[in-house]
């Protein structure tokens, strides 16, 4: 099903068939560039993903635990 185009006065406008890019064998330029940066958008997605778990250091989660239990010891004192 097409979307039906009018005119500024509410005349339907006839769709050239020859314009399609499916019957010329063109493809869309725009349409083309917006697959290509999807792909690598999510290509980008999946490398940091990765990375994060390939490199992630345990040891952080115990320093942030030490910097809770400061930070309530230093409320406890202040407040």
């Amino acid at each position: 099903m097409h979307d039906a185009q009018f005119e500024p006065f509410g005349e339907p406008v006839a769709r050239r068939l020859w314009d399609t890019p499916a019957l010329t064998g063109r493809a869309d330029p725009g349409r083309l560039l917006r697959r290509s940066g999807v792909g690598m958008f999510w290509a980008l997605v999946v490398g940091v993903v990765a990375a994060r778990a390939v490199y992630f250091d345990p040891g952080i989660l115990e320093k942030l635990g030490n910097f809770a239990e400061f930070s309530k010891r230093l409320y406890a004192a202040l407040g």
